[in-house]
């Protein structure tokens, strides 16, 4: 009888195949799931940047529809109040010029309703719907000087006394009022300077811009003459109320017989245009209204020419004459101008000044200059005595043999 193992004690080498089959489908899917998962959770950060994109864009979309239709809503129009009825309703005039009672909004505050004022219309009913700040003409906003002038009272020669009388009637009704307040005594409107050219008028202006902290503004006189009617009398109208916005200020016109040459009878419109404009500055110089601390500069060197009503007391309180420097102006007119020259000890600024007669501060500048251009050309280290006296001749020869002899008293356009 043959002995059978038995199938208990019997080794199965394929059970154990299942199993392994069975662990390796599962670390598969487990890798599976695990690099799912890694998917998802990309997926849900690009739809995170995605719905983040979305407001974004839909949000510049409603600005961009919002922009659509304010550029879609029709035009207002600009009007000015003349007259106000109650707190709701004022009288308008368009900018086309006829007149109108419409009602206000009520977004708008009743106490600003006041006659002058700039406003905007509907179209259709008329009804004001929002108030204007004042505006002023890019001419007149551009006059203000917003930095001061370097240059003082230090660096004008010659002309002492003017700088005393100026400084009277200009700066200290501005600085130190109470001067005045307590004497009782009115300080002058304006003050006209008047001299040929090239004596420090402008310069003298400028010192005064400097010295005060008053607002400086600065117009030439030809600025104001414009081409069409009224719009020159409007200029000096808006210069005087900014003048007045900003006080205490100086309101300084350069050579100011551009407009304020006396009146003829001329049948031209541009010299009945320039007649208005000096109508309209007559009447701001000194009319119902009180300036206050507002203080007029006028600088001419034609004043022969200038109308009798420009020159009474009352506009311009004070004329002040700038005449040719004389020997002791221009010694200290020459000191000023080579200050921060290299002289050599042989320069004797006296004899210069003697030598220099009948010339104003603009000619010895010059002189200055060329001075030192002779002493550049011979590469000089400093500026010798020869090169003023070469100076002279040269400036005497370049604007002597030009000089244009005129008629005081008749003026040329």
């Amino acid at each position: 009888m043959e002995n059978h193992p038995s199938p208990s004690r019997t080794p199965d080498a394929g059970s154990d195949q299942p199993h392994d089959l069975m662990r390796d489908k599962i670390s598969v899917l487990e890798k599976r799931n695990a690099e799912l998962r890694e998917k998802i959770r990309h997926l849900e950060v690009d739809k995170r940047d995605a719905d983040n994109l979305k407001i974004r864009y839909e949000r510049e979309l409603r600005k961009v529809k919002s922009e659509i239709e304010h550029l879609r809503t029709p035009p207002l129009v600009v009007g000015t109040i003349t007259d106000v009825v109650n707190r709701d309703m004022a009288v308008v005039r368009s900018s086309a010029g006829p007149q109108f009672l419409v009602k206000a909004s009520n977004l708008i505050n009743p106490e600003q309703l006041k006659p002058g004022v700039r406003c905007t219309l509907n179209q259709q009913s008329l009804a004001i719907i929002d108030l204007l700040p004042c505006s002023y003409d890019a001419h007149i906003r551009g006059t203000e000087v917003i930095e001061a002038p370097h240059e003082t009272y230090d660096d004008i020669g010659g002309l002492e006394k003017q700088i005393e009388e100026i400084r009277e009637a200009v700066e200290l009704p501005l600085t130190n009022p109470e001067l005045f307040r307590d004497l009782g005594v009115s300080p002058p409107k304006g003050v006209l300077l008047k001299g040929t050219p090239g004596t420090g008028k402008t310069l003298l202006a400028r010192a005064v811009a400097h010295e005060t902290n008053a607002t400086f503004l600065r117009v030439i006189g030809s600025e104001l003459v414009q081409k069409y009617i009224g719009e020159g009398a409007r200029l000096v109208r808006e210069l005087f109320d900014l003048a007045e916005q900003k006080a205490p200020s100086i309101i300084f016109i350069d050579e100011i017989d551009a407009i304020g040459a006396y009146r003829s009878d001329s049948s031209t419109s541009g010299d009945r245009e320039v007649q208005r404009t000096l109508m309209q500055l007559l009447a701001e110089m000194d009319g119902f209204d009180n300036r206050g601390e507002v203080r007029i500069i006028g600088a001419t060197n034609r004043i022969d020419i200038l109308d009798q009503a420009l020159l009474r007391p009352g506009r311009f309180d004070r004329i002040i004459e700038i005449p040719l420097p004389d020997l002791e102006g221009r010694i200290s007119i020459l000191k000023i101008h080579t200050r921060g020259m290299s002289l050599d000890e042989d320069v004797d600024l006296e004899a210069v000044a003697r030598l220099t007669e009948e010339k104003n501060g603009a000619d010895l500048w010059a002189i200055c200059t060329e001075a030192g251009m002779f002493a550049i050309r011979a590469r000089h280290n400093t500026v010798r005595h020869d090169d003023f006296l070469n100076a002279i001749r040269k400036v005497s020869a370049d604007f002597g043999l030009h000089r244009i002899g005129t008629s005081y008293g008749a003026m040329f356009a």
